[in-house]
């Protein structure tokens, strides 16, 4: 016999049709738990039909793709179309970030929860007009106070910030480890740089050349 506290699963064709519908729609991407209240089926089978149709747009090479970013699901153009994707986005675009903004928002990123003084002595400059932007944004925004005198204000990373780089969190971030040169780079630079003093032999350093009749 039925239970009939189970969830009602509607047909595949059904669903699958319906996640597109929904998911084209939406402005960010959709949470399983949503998802699965509108097609009236539990989240583990949202997943699963979201896996489905990833693997059949991907098995037809199509042009998108549907991943899970910033913890829920949306279509995305395929990366493999990235060259064509930035040249209709780039075209006569004067709106991209710097590469201070960039900079910024990567410290954010990393160290967040940061306070704006303390992003300002790791970059050396004042970052105040950076922080300001990138708040606009929405990449960035206060997130809590320092507990410290003074009670400073502290920044994290947005939504936002992950829809744009295409994460579902923070923890698909590249590790530093992958940036960071190993000891024997790190020895050759030393030694590179190193001034070595000069072998004198005990001579007296020699003086300029005797002018020449």
């Amino acid at each position: 016999m039925p239970d009939p506290m189970a969830d009602p699963v509607p047909v595949p064709r059904e669903a699958r049709r319906a996640l597109e519908a929904v998911l084209m729609v939406a402005e960010e991407p959709v949470d399983p738990q949503l998802l699965g209240q509108l097609l009236e089926v539990a989240p583990s089978r949202v997943e699963e039909l979201c896996a489905e149709l990833a693997a059949g747009y991907e098995a037809e090479g199509r042009g998108f793709a549907l991943v899970r970013v910033a913890g829920g699901y949306r279509y995305q153009s395929h990366p493999d179309a990235a060259p064509y994707v930035e040249r209709f986005v780039l075209e006569g675009q004067s709106a991209r970030l710097s590469g201070a903004a960039l900079e910024t928002m990567a410290i954010v990123a990393y160290k967040q929860p940061i306070s704006r003084a303390q992003v300002a002595s790791i970059r050396g400059v004042n970052v105040d007009g950076v922080m300001r932007t990138l708040q606009q944004r929405g990449y960035i925004d206060e997130v809590a106070r320092d507990p410290g005198p003074g009670q400073a204000v502290l920044f994290g990373t947005t939504r936002a910030f992950l829809e744009r780089l295409g994460l579902d969190s923070l923890d698909d971030l590249p590790s530093l480890a992958e940036f960071v040169p190993g000891p024997e780079v790190l020895e050759a630079l030393e030694h590179s740089f190193r001034v070595e003093p000069a072998a004198t032999n005990g001579a007296a350093p020699a003086g300029p050349p005797d002018d020449q009749p």
